[in-house]
């Protein structure tokens, strides 16, 4: 299981949110660059970037710093928020971005999820951002009738193999992720499934590597010192 680090990004700045409410926003470093390189510099081999603007407005708008990051760190960069179209995605893999996030596009726009996976292959992800099992779209703003296990039916069909998926009720909570969800998803559909959301501390962390996920996305427990990421990557290099 790979650990990837976090960044969400408001006005250009790191921060964290509550459940995803925009109101509750913490700004958790100064320099978004700076704080990707510490990430690179402590053996992250993924980062993960959240145009958090961009989800609201539904169009990419801390683009130039994403870029940057991209084009500087010498490891491999994904990126979600407000991506909904496919001249963003094209745009952003062109300039050195490793993974492209789709997430209200995916939910809304199949013939978009057909086209990207036909162009890109697995550098096209998705992120299933969940409350009470249904996917919220919009900056996570409107819920869906999408149940999360038929939405990774639907999105495995049309040829992704790699999916985000959040509790929205967890996420920046600290509160531990949704073990639950993820294992009845890991059972239902033959994907790789990245958790994100709750994350606290190493048992999390050792919890979430017996189940055999593809990767594990932690932002507010590195900046709130309540996991090390050097001991998280750590364990989950540590065969069996």
């Amino acid at each position: 299981m790979i650990i990837i680090p976090a960044i969400d990004i408001i006005d250009g700045k790191p921060v964290r949110l509550y459940q995803g409410d925009y109101n509750k926003k913490e700004i958790v470093a100064e320099d978004i660059l700076e704080t990707a390189k510490s990430f690179q510099d402590l053996g992250a081999e993924y980062l993960h970037l959240v145009d958090l603007d961009g989800a609201k407005k539904g169009e990419l708008v801390n683009g130039d710093i994403i870029i940057k990051v991209a084009k500087t760190l010498d490891i491999p960069v994904e990126v979600g928020g407000g991506i909904r179209n496919f001249e963003t995605i094209e745009y952003l893999i062109n300039n050195g971005v490793s993974r492209v996030i789709l997430g209200t596009s995916a939910m809304e726009d199949e013939e978009l999820v057909k086209k990207a996976v036909a162009s890109f292959g697995e550098k096209i992800a998705v992120g299933i951002d969940c409350k009470d099992g249904y996917a919220y779209g919009r900056g996570w703003l409107e819920g869906s009738s999408l149940y999360y296990i038929d939405f990774a039916k639907k999105l495995k069909e049309l040829g992704i193999t790699n999916v985000i998926v959040t509790d929205i009720t967890k996420d920046g909570t600290l509160q531990g992720p949704n073990v639950e969800m993820l294992k009845n998803l890991k059972d239902e559909v033959d994907i790789k499934i990245t958790a994100s959301g709750g994350i606290r501390d190493i048992e999390n962390i050792q919890e979430l590597k017996d189940m055999g996920l593809y990767g594990a996305i932690t932002g507010k427990a590195i900046y709130a010192d309540t996991l090390s990421l050097e001991e998280a990557i750590k364990l989950t290099k540590e065969e069996k």
